[in-house]
C-alpha cells in the first residue's frame, strides 16, 4: 500500500460502526492499518462486528453510546482513547430515519431524528476535539446523504439534519484547519443497508426509481463506501477540507 494511503499506528472510532456503512468503512480502515473502536446502541450486533474485523487481526474495542446524549457521546471518545491510546480519525455515522409525510410528524420525532444525526455528530466532534488538537491534527468524516441535496416528501426531519450535516462539516473545517483537523461530509446515494431495506418496504416503488435513477443500475454495496474513508482518513486528503463528496453511483451527477 502507497504510504500516502497507510494508517498503521492510527485510531478510527467509528459511530454506528457494526453495520452498514459504517462497518463497510471500517473494514476499509482496519485493512489500511488502523485500530477501530466500533461504538453503538446494541452492543450484541457491534461484539459481531468486532469479531469480523478481529479475524483480519485487527486491534478492536466495542463502545456503547447514544449519541443523542452528549455525557454518553464524552464517555465514548474517552473510552476510545483510554483503551487505544489515542484518537486520530472520527466518523459520525450513526443514524435513524422516521418516514412520514411532514404534517403527520410529530415534534417529538423531528427532534429524535436531528438530535441523532445532526446534534450527535456535533457532540462526537467536540469531545474529539480536544484529544485530536493534542496529537497536532486529525480527521473527521461526517457521513450526509443524498438527501443533503435533495429533497423527499417522506424524510423532512432526515433531509433537514443532513443539510445540516454539510454546513456543520464546513464550519468545522475552517474553525479546525488551524489545528490540521481535516473535516470532510461523505454523500452515500442508495446502499443496500437495513436502513434502506426498510425504506423499500415503506416507500412504495422506491427500488425500481433507485435502480433507474442511478446510472450504475445498481444499489451501492457497504463496501463501496470503503475506499472514500480510506482517502479522507489519510494523508492522502491532507489538504481536503470542507467538502462534501458523493458517493452514489453518479445519481446526483443528473441533477
Amino acid at each position: 500500500m502507497s504510504p500516502l494511503f497507510a494508517l498503521t499506528g492510527r485510531v478510527a472510532l467509528i459511530t454506528g460502526g457494526n453495520g452498514g456503512i459504517g462497518l463497510g468503512m471500517a473494514h476499509g480502515l482496519a485493512e489500511a492499518g488502523a485500530a477501530i473502536a466500533i461504538a453503538g446502541r446494541n452492543r450484541a450486533k457491534s461484539e459481531a462486528a468486532a469479531g469480523e474485523l478481529a479475524k483480519r487481526g485487527v486491534e478492536t474495542v466495542v463502545l456503547e453510546v447514544d449519541v443523542a446524549d452528549e455525557t454518553s457521546c464524552r464517555a465514548m471518545v474517552d473510552g476510545a482513547v483510554e483503551r487505544l491510546g489515542r484518537l486520530d480519525i472520527l466518523i459520525n455515522n450513526a443514524g435513524i430515519n422516521i418516514r412520514k409525510p411532514p404534517q403527520d410528524l410529530a415534534l417529538t420525532e423531528w427532534r429524535q431524528v436531528i438530535d441523532t444525526n445532526l446534534t450527535g455528530a456535533f457532540a462526537a466532534a467536540h469531545a474529539a476535539y480536544p484529544h485530536m488538537q493534542r496529537l497536532g491534527g486529525g480527521k473527521i468524516i461526517n457521513i450526509g446523504s443524498m438527501m443533503s441535496m435533495f429533497g423527499a416528501a417522506f424524510a423532512s426531519a432526515y433531509a433537514a439534519s443532513k443539510g445540516g450535516i454539510v454546513q456543520m462539516t464546513r464550519a468545522l473545517a475552517t474553525a479546525w484547519a488551524k489545528d490540521n483537523i481535516q473535516v470532510n461530509a461523505v454523500l452515500p446515494g442508495w446502499i443496500d443497508t437495513d436502513l434502506t431495506r426498510r425504506a423499500r418496504e415503506e416507500v412504495s416503488g422506491l427500488n425500481s426509481v433507485v435502480l433507474m435513477r442511478t446510472p450504475a443500475r445498481r444499489w451501492g454495496a457497504p463496501g463501496d463506501m470503503a475506499g472514500i474513508a480510506v482517502f479522507l482518513a489519510s494523508q492522502a486528503s491532507n489538504f481536503v477540507t470542507g467538502a462534501a463528496i458523493p458517493v452514489d453511483g453518479g445519481y446526483s451527477a443528473q441533477g
